[in-house]
């Protein structure tokens, strides 16, 4: 009984989240298709160049043309998590912290983490990305005749696995950035947006060919290769090695740790000091 109660008491952010997202798209049913229109057109205009080479040359380097597709309908679901999960600046949080609103949050009688994880839940208006990614990736995976070796059930969590992280991975490296809004709030205000841009625009490029210490900063210093290309490569098993596929969740903890680290930290820098600033701009009401 005490298990359920606590359970209850740690879904009800999100369900009221989920409440509030469902009155907004049925009371501004035309904004919010202005908004998935929107989200729609930047994620193919983000994965066209991309595309149009793969389809020019039938391929990128060892990538043939249906995997490329795959992997960019990969990074168009990851994108789409990350917009569901995160959305009204929550992952943007140098947005939150720089303008001062994230006293918002630290007054409510419930656990910040716990603000922060559910705020941002849009479930109904922020699926726009989410299942056009899964139609691409349905599609190339048909014409890749897909046989996993682990078989499809262990294959499929895997994929749900991966997704979740790489959405993870980019959260992890906004707040890291982010956290510089605690001791510069007007400098750093852009700095999680500017952070989250910088990998979303080079997400969708095979990086095989990229030599071993390109790819290996775009996998630490810039986790661009954990957004769609190290995932997919190892989900498509062009990487057979048998653990290739925990790699990105593993990579996930690694930043969310150092995240949480470098935002404790600015967090009780925050607590002496407090807001040099306060704007209403983008606050949710």
């Amino acid at each position: 009984m005490a298990a359920r109660e606590s359970l209850r008491r740690l879904l009800a952010p999100w369900w009221a989240a989920a409440y509030l997202d469902f009155m907004f798209m049925t009371r501004s049913p035309k904004q919010v298709l202005g908004y998935a229109m929107a989200d729609i057109t930047m994620a193919v205009a983000g994965t066209a160049g991309t595309f149009l080479l793969a389809e020019r040359f039938s391929g990128i380097g060892a990538w043939s043309r249906d995997q490329v597709i795959f992997m960019l309908g990969y990074a168009i679901v990851a994108t789409g998590v990350l917009y569901v999960l995160f959305g009204y600046n929550v992952l943007e949080v140098s947005r939150r912290i720089g303008r001062g609103q994230l006293d918002h949050t630290m007054v409510q009688p419930r656990p910040l983490w716990l603000s922060l994880a559910a705020e941002g839940f849009v479930p109904f208006s922020g699926t726009a990305q989410v299942l056009p990614g899964l139609v691409l990736m349905a599609w190339a995976g048909s014409r890749l005749d897909l046989v996993p070796s682990a078989g499809w059930p262990a294959w499929l969590a895997l994929l749900a696995l991966n997704l979740v992280s790489s959405a993870a991975v980019v959260v992890g490296f906004s707040y890291l950035w982010g956290s510089l809004a605690f001791r510069a709030p007007v400098a750093a205000e852009e700095i999680s947006s500017s952070a989250t841009r910088l990998v979303g625009q080079l997400k969708p490029f095979p990086l095989d060919t990229a030599g071993s210490l390109l790819a290996g900063g775009l996998l630490t210093l810039l986790p661009v290769g954990f957004v769609a290309w190290y995932p997919c490569r190892a989900l498509l098993e062009l990487d057979t090695r048998p653990w290739a596929t925990l790699v990105t969740p593993v990579a996930a903890a690694v930043f969310l740790a150092i995240a949480l680290l470098a935002f404790t930290t600015g967090l009780r820098h925050y607590r002496r000091t407090g807001s040099q600033r306060y704007s209403t701009f983008g606050h949710r009401r």
